[in-house]
């Protein structure tokens, strides 16, 4: 089913990757995703879909459109996706990051798969329909967001907080990160369908001591009693957690794979998945890495003062016993801050929805089998589902079987293959079409 979405989805893309919207964090240095936003906002005017952008601070855009269905009773169906990106160092690139250039049957540039991909997608199907004149089963809400990369403060956040009355009739979302594809053969190949993302928790690790003169003998020193703790934090491995998500992704993939996946024992399980190996063995367990240090300002002097960052990524159900394991690895005498907290999100792999993303992928590609799974990172559906949405990562790609995908979220040449693009339009085009 060639379509004209399929035609231009490429395009779109490469705009989106040629529009830096680097997210660093730091107001001072975020560059904002208005510019992208207002791209969007253009090519829904162009076919006359019409959108308001809602700016949650100076350059930080949010785009809302809805595109009214055919049965208005029913909840409508959220379609999102964030505008900006993580910073890339230029040096470490083969091509430009920000160049979208198109070689070896791929579109290169940061936000190619995170997730300028999946906004691509999403403008191509709305374009096509409108001159068309196709009407979609019911409404349909499109979400452009700021601010994914850097806890959503500006984006999805502040959309539920603000806007919420844009929102409140969805009962079902689509966004970010599922829908990919894992090649076990030449007639098989397993997508996976984000049902389930562990919680964020940054947290910021504060220790205090005597301060004085770096040449003198020194037992109350906070840099030493930070990186003690920083340590102990790092190389702790939590146990092992099996979620109803974990269990049903093992027990689908053990009948795929035709081989023994014991979800009691997940760790063997994993090791025998590959390529993805490393994306699902952060699923089975708590995480707490340490990101960032601070102390000191003089080379001679000890300072009262020293701080650590730790991203911690807990499942479902773990965060308080996640934090009381922590207080116990680090000690009493450590404070521990909340930089930013989010809760885990976990639905249902079943219903009408998780049906029409099979048959819609079937229909592609015969030997597409659908299988859930746990994201260890974070998306705008920790914002949405507070609103009681269920959520799913659903930007469905068909990839190489040598690519290693998950390698290139947020890292160096991004990239995402054409033709996984205009297969992408084309089932999501056949998923709406059937919601």
């Amino acid at each position: 089913m060639e379509t004209s979405a399929a035609a231009e989805v490429t395009g779109i893309c490469r705009d989106l990757l040629r529009i830096d919207t680097t997210n660093t964090g730091d107001p001072s240095t975020t560059v904002g995703e208005r510019v992208a936003a207002e791209y969007v906002a253009a090519k829904l005017d162009e076919v006359g879909i019409s959108s308001v952008l809602h700016e949650s601070a100076p350059k930080r855009a949010n785009l809302i459109a809805r595109i009214p269905g055919a049965d208005r009773s029913r909840g409508a169906l959220l379609l999102h996706g964030h505008l900006d990106v993580v910073p890339a160092d230029a040096s470490e690139w083969s091509v430009p990051p920000f160049a979208g250039e198109e070689k070896d049957g791929f579109l290169w540039g940061r936000g190619a798969i995170d997730m300028k991909d999946f906004d691509a997608m999403m403008l191509a199907v709305v374009r096509d329909w409108q001159r068309t004149g196709y009407v979609p089963p019911r409404d349909i809400v499109l979400a452009f967001t700021a601010d994914e990369e850097a806890g959503m403060e500006f984006g999805s956040q502040y959309l539920v907080q603000k806007h919420r009355d844009l929102l409140e009739d969805c009962t079902e979302a689509v966004g970010e990160v599922g829908g990919y594809s894992y090649t076990v053969n030449d007639n098989l190949r397993l997508y996976l369908v984000q049902t389930a993302e562990k919680g964020l928790n940054w947290l910021r690790l504060n220790a205090t001591g005597r301060p004085g003169h770096g040449s003198f003998i020194h037992d109350d020193n906070a840099v030493t009693a930070l990186a003690e703790a920083v340590s102990a934090v790092g190389r702790h491995r939590f146990p092992v957690v099996v979620t109803p998500t974990v269990r049903r992704f093992l027990q689908e993939v053990s009948d795929a794979l035709g081989i023994d996946l014991d979800p009691d024992n997940p760790e063997i399980a994993v090791a025998k998945l590959g390529p993805i190996a490393n994306l699902i063995g952060a699923t089975i367990r708590n995480t707490a890495n340490p990101t960032r240090l601070e102390a000191g300002y003089k080379d001679n002097v000890i300072p009262g003062k020293a701080s650590a960052t730790i991203d911690c990524r807990t499942l479902p159900g773990q965060a308080e016993s996640f934090l009381a394991e922590l207080r116990e690895i680090i000690g009493p005498d450590i404070e521990i801050e909340h930089i930013q907290q989010q809760p885990a999100v976990e639905t249902e792999f079943g219903g009408a929805l998780v049906d029409a993303m099979g048959a819609a992928l079937r229909a592609e590609d015969p030997g597409a089998r659908t299988v859930p799974y746990l994201m260890s990172g974070g998306t705008d559906a920790k914002a949405f589902a507070t609103l009681g949405i269920n959520c799913f990562g659903f930007a469905p790609l068909r990839l190489p079987p040598e690519l290693n995908f998950a390698a290139l979220f947020h890292g160096i040449d991004e990239r995402v293959p054409v033709e996984g693009l205009e297969f992408g339009v084309r089932v999501l085009d056949r998923l709406l079409r059937n919601s």
